[in-house]
């Protein structure tokens, strides 16, 4: 699946809600579905800057390179784990995983995450919870320029 139709899939999910209480619900159980980070990984280094609560972002490379950059080459895949302290934010790195996990890193460099504003989110959570998943976005999206710089250098 593509990440614009991961994005459909996602805005399509919470438009099945009508009320704010049942989406916040929504997304503490894709917190509780999110595959756990490992412990080695659960260290300061990879704790997300700008975050109320304790958000830890991995990421790393797949071994495979099932993704194509857009010179059509094959390029490999970004993994994320991830993990929060609170159930709402573990839900919301849960959402971005689930969006920018095995994408190569020009897909999620050139990704838009207007997804987020149409499914509501940022307008309904608290000043800090929205700096929050701007910091974590903002992450992702470093770990996918640090990836993609290296592996020009690789090749």
């Amino acid at each position: 699946m593509s990440l614009a139709q991961t994005q459909q899939e996602l805005i399509s999910e919470f438009a099945l809600f009508s009320d704010w209480q049942d989406r916040y619900e929504h997304l503490i159980e894709l917190g509780k579905d999110l595959p756990l980070i490992a412990p080695e990984h659960k260290v300061d280094d990879n704790l997300v800057r700008g975050c109320q609560s304790r958000v830890w972002l991995h990421a790393e490379l797949s071994n495979a390179s099932t993704g194509l950059s857009v010179t059509g080459h094959k390029e490999p895949l970004i993994r994320f784990t991830a993990d929060s302290d609170a159930m709402i934010t573990k839900g919301i790195v849960a959402l971005l995983v689930r969006v920018f996990n095995d994408r190569t890193p020009q897909e999620i460099i050139g990704a838009s995450t207007d997804f987020i504003d149409q499914i509501g989110l940022r307008a309904h959570l608290s000043p800090n919870r929205a700096n929050g998943l701007s910091a974590m976005i903002d992450q992702m999206k470093r770990y996918a320029v640090a990836f993609s710089a290296t592996s020009r250098q690789g090749s």
